[in-house]
C-alpha cells in the first residue's frame, strides 16, 4: 500500500483530483444552491398567491356569516316559520313564502354562496334557493342531504365556524349552520366553486391547486395524488418536496374561518425549467469536467503511464535476474523511445558483462581448486619415499612391492587434478589405499573399517576430502604404544527438505583438544608455520567453492570421552565441474 501511495500513477492522479474536483465541488454546491434559492423563490410566490385567495375566501366567508346573524337576529319571519304549522296556517305559509324570497334575493348578492336554506325544527321543512347546480336532479340531491343531516345530527355542524361536509360520491362542501330558536339557518357551497379562481395560477401542466381538509384530506384530485404518489404533510418550512417517481413542492395555507386548508402543488421539474441560463452553463461545466477528467486520465495511460508501466516491469524483471528482458519498440514519445533504446543496450551490455566476470569467477574458483588439490601432495610425497627407504633397508621385497603399487595408485589419483568431482566409491577406494600404506608405516598400531551403502556409491564428492581427514587423524591420533581404529560409514538421509548424502569418520583416539574444537566451530582458519591444519582449512575452502552454503561439515568429541568424529553432509545429487 505504500508503494502505490508513493508511486508516480497516484501523485498524478491525485494532483488531477486536488484541482478538479474543488471546482467540481463548487460547481455542484453553487447549483444545489441555486436550486434552493429558485424553489423558495416559486415557493414564496405561491405561498403569497395563496395567502391572497384564502384571505379572499375568508373575506366572502366572514361576509356570509355577518349576513346569516343579522338574518337570524332581524327577520321576524323566522319566529312564525318555527310555530306549528296546524296552530297557524296562514302566518307559517306567509312566513315561509316571504323567507324564500329573502334568502332568494340575498343569494345573488354573495355570488360566492351557492345556496342558503332555512329549515323548520317543529315543522320539519326546509327552504332553499334554487340558483346552483345544472340541473333539478342535482338540486334535488343536495336538498335530500341537507335535509337528511338536519334531521340526525346537525349539532356537529353548528359552531361558530365554517365545516367541511362530504357529501354523496364524495363531493365535498363548505357548510356553515346557526340554530336561532327552533331554526337553523345555514349557507352551502360546493368546494369546485372556491376552486375556480385558484385554476388561473400557472402551476405547470401537471401542477395542481386544491382544498383539502385540517387533516390534509384531497377535496378535489384525488386521482392525480394517488397516481403521483403525493404524500400531503405539513411543514413549518416554506414548502416540502413530495412525489414518488415525480417530485413536488407543496405549499398550504389555512384558513382562519374553517378547518381547511388551500394547498399548491408544483412539479419540481417546471421549476428546473426556470433556472436562469447560469446554472445550465454550471451543469454543462461539471458535466464537461468530468468528460475532460476521464478523457485526460486515457491519454494520461497512454502517453506516459503506459511506457512508464513497461519500464518499470523490465526493470523489475531484470532485478529478479531476467536478464533476456527487452523493452518493444513502439509508436511513442521520442523521450520514452530513447529510454527504451539505452535501457536495451544497457542490459545487453551489463548481461554480456556478468557473462565475462562468472566466466572468469569459474575459472579463478578452477585454478584455486586446483591449487588447492595440490597444496596437499608434497605433505606425503617425502614420507612415502623414506617408507620405501626403510623397506629396502630391511630388504622385505614383498612389502617394497605392495608399498609400492600402493604409493602408485596414491600418486596417480591424487594428479588427476582436472577433475573437481569424484564417485564417492572411487573415493573411499582411494582412502582404503591411503589407510593400506598407513598400515604398512604403522604395523600393529592401525586398523579402519569403509562401509558405502548401493544408493550413494555413484554420487559425486569432491576428491581428497574424505582421505584428508583420515590423514588428519593418523597425523595427530596414532601412537605407537595404543593401537587406533578409524571408521568411515556413507550413507543416504532422506528428508522433506531434499535429500543429502552423509559421511561420518571417526575414531577411538584422543579426541580435539578444546582449543583446537573452540576454533573449528568458530570457523576459524589457523594455519601455523609448519601448515598445520592446512588440511582441514582446505576441506572447508573447497566445499564452500562447490556448494557454498548447502554443504556442512561439523567436529566433535565422542560422548564415551574417546575419539573424535567428524561428519559431512552434502546435497544429492552433488553439484559441481568434472
Amino acid at each position: 500500500m505504500r508503494a502505490y501511495l508513493n508511486s508516480l500513477r497516484f501523485k498524478m492522479f491525485a494532483s488531477i483530483l486536488f484541482m478538479i474536483v474543488p471546482l467540481v465541488i463548487v460547481i455542484i454546491v453553487n447549483s444545489i444552491y441555486s436550486v434552493g434559492v429558485v424553489r423558495n423563490q416559486v415557493a414564496q410566490s405561491n405561498k403569497n398567491l395563496l395567502s391572497l385567495y384564502m384571505n379572499e375566501i375568508d373575506r366572502n366567508l366572514n361576509e356570509v356569516d355577518k349576513y346569516l346573524f343579522d338574518f337570524t337576529e332581524n327577520d321576524t319571519d323566522l319566529i312564525g316559520f318555527q310555530l306549528p304549522r296546524q296552530n297557524n296556517e296562514t302566518t307559517y305559509m306567509m312566513s315561509k313564502l316571504r323567507l324564500f324570497n329573502t334568502i332568494m334575493t340575498d343569494v345573488s348578492v354573495h355570488r360566492s354562496i351557492d345556496l342558503f336554506f332555512v329549515y323548520s325544527i317543529t315543522n320539519g321543512e326546509l327552504i332553499m334557493t334554487q340558483q346552483f347546480g345544472s340541473s333539478f336532479e342535482e338540486r334535488d340531491a343536495t336538498k335530500q342531504e341537507i335535509m337528511q343531516m338536519l334531521q340526525g345530527e346537525p349539532g356537529a355542524y353548528s359552531g361558530p365556524d365554517w365545516h367541511v361536509w362530504e357529501g354523496r360520491n364524495h363531493n365535498y362542501a363548505l357548510l356553515r349552520l346557526i340554530r336561532s330558536g327552533e331554526v337553523y339557518v345555514g349557507a352551502w357551497v360546493n368546494s369546485n366553486k372556491l376552486m375556480v379562481p385558484l385554476n388561473l395560477i400557472d402551476l405547470g401542466e401537471s401542477g395542481a391547486a386544491l382544498l383539502t381538509t385540517g387533516e390534509l384530506k384531497p377535496m378535489s384530485q384525488s386521482e392525480m395524488i394517488e397516481r403521483e404518489g403525493i404524500e400531503l404533510a405539513s411543514s413549518s418550512e416554506a414548502y416540502t418536496i413530495t412525489g414518488k417517481e415525480r417530485s413536488f413542492l407543496m405549499m398550504d395555507e389555512s384558513s382562519d374561518k374553517g378547518d381547511f386548508k388551500l394547498v399548491a402543488l408544483v412539479p419540481d421539474d417546471v421549476i428546473q425549467q426556470k433556472l436562469p441560463f447560469l446554472q445550465r452553463v454550471s451543469s454543462f461545466i461539471t458535466a464537461g469536467a468530468v468528460v475532460f477528467f476521464v478523457l485526460f486520465l486515457f491519454f494520461i495511460r497512454y502517453v506516459f503511464l503506459k511506457p512508464m508501466k513497461q519500464l518499470v516491469v523490465a526493470m523489475r524483471k531484470t532485478r529478479d535476474g531476467h536478464w533476456d528482458t527487452r523493452l518493444h519498440q513502439s509508436s511513442t514519445s521520442t523521450e520514452f523511445e530513447i529510454v527504451n533504446e539505452t535501457f536495451n543496450r544497457m542490459i545487453a551490455e551489463i548481461r554480456d558483462l556478468k557473462i565475462d566476470v562468472y566466466e572468469e569467477k569459474l575459472n579463478h574458483q578452477k585454478s584455486e581448486l586446483q591449487l588447492l588439490q595440490l597444496q596437499i601432495n608434497p605433505h606425503f610425497f617425502l614420507n612415502s619415499l623414506n617408507i620405501v627407504y626403510n623397506l629396502a633397508t630391511v630388504k622385505d621385497y614383498k612389502l617394497i612391492q605392495e608399498m609400492s603399487k600402493c604409493l602408485v595408485v596414491y600418486f596417480r589419483y591424487m594428479f588427476r587434478t582436472n577433475r573437481y568431482v569424484v564417485p564417492l566409491k572411487e573415493e573411499l577406494l582411494h582412502t582404503a589405499n591411503y589407510l593400506r600404506i598407513q598400515q604398512l608405516r604403522f604395523p600393529g598400531s592401525l586398523s579402519s573399517s569403509i562401509e558405502m551403502k548401493d544408493e550413494v556409491k555413484e554420487v559425486e564428492i569432491p576428491p581428497l576430502v574424505i582421505q584428508t581427514i583420515v590423514e588428519n587423524t593418523i597425523k595427530h591420533a596414532v601412537d605407537i604404544d595404543q593401537p587406533i581404529t578409524i571408521e568411515v560409514v556413507a550413507a543416504l538421509l532422506e528428508s522433506d527438505n531434499g535429500n543429502r548424502i552423509v559421511i561420518t569418520i571417526k575414531d577411538n583416539g584422543s579426541g580435539f583438544p578444546e582449543e583446537v574444537l573452540s576454533s573449528l566451530h568458530a570457523d576459524e582458519e589457523k594455519i601455523s608455520e609448519e601448515g598445520e591444519h592446512v588440511g582441514i582449512w582446505n576441506i572447508k575452502r573447497r566445499l564452500r567453492l562447490l556448494y557454498q552454503s548447502d554443504a556442512a561439515i561439523t567436529f566433535e568429541n565422542n560422548q564415551s570421552g574417546s575419539g573424535a568424529i567428524v561428519t559431512m553432509s552434502l546435497p544429492m545429487p552433488a553439484v559441481g565441474h568434472s
